[in-house]
């Protein structure tokens, strides 16, 4: 009995997780969606299982004439040299006073059902819109984009220490490399 109890113990203290000690992440106060659409470029980000074997990454946004966003991610197979992987999705605003908050789906079945579905929040975006930082409210994922294929080291700090106090675990983040 007194080892039920210890590995029940042991158990719940493992599965237990202390208080957020962060408040809920932010998002810039509006997005103009026409200005967002384009081609980016991932400077880094957040590990992610869908993401495996793939560097050099590119996201292209489409607005659509139903206010949606088509969505086209390639990227390098860094296993396989020379061939790119590519992933289609749709996004949408769910919330329109910002902008800021989409719901991206991924292998769209029949119009309103997707297997895969994630938070796509723009947390940090240039006035020129030449840069942003794009998360999830879980912080589970990261990205760090450009327009360009690189930016400054100065830039990218800024964004890692953005990140940082929005309580994302960037000890974790991981650099893309450029296109060849």
């Amino acid at each position: 009995m007194k080892k039920i109890i210890l590995v029940l113990f042991f158990s719940c203290l493992s599965c237990a997780q202390g208080p957020d000690l962060h408040p809920p992440v932010e998002t810039v106060q509006f997005v103009e969606i026409e200005r967002y659409m384009g081609k980016w470029y991932e400077i880094a980000r957040l590990p992610q299982s869908f993401q495996r074997n793939c560097g050099a990454t590119q996201a292209i946004y489409q607005l659509r004439n139903d206010g949606r966003v088509n969505v086209t991610n390639r990227c390098q197979n860094i296993k396989r040299p020379g061939r790119i992987n590519e992933a289609n999705a749709i996004a949408r605003v769910v919330n329109s006073q910002t902008n800021a908050e989409l719901k991206v789906s991924f292998v769209p079945i029949l119009r309103y059902f997707n297997l895969f579905s994630g938070d796509y929040w723009i947390l940090e975006l240039g006035k020129g819109y030449e840069f942003a930082m794009v998360g999830s409210p879980n912080r589970k994922t990261l990205w760090i984009l450009s327009r360009t294929p690189t930016i400054s080291d100065s830039r990218y700090q800024e964004l890692v220490n953005r990140a940082k106090d929005q309580g994302f675990p960037v000890e974790d983040l991981v650099k893309s490399p450029v296109w060849q």
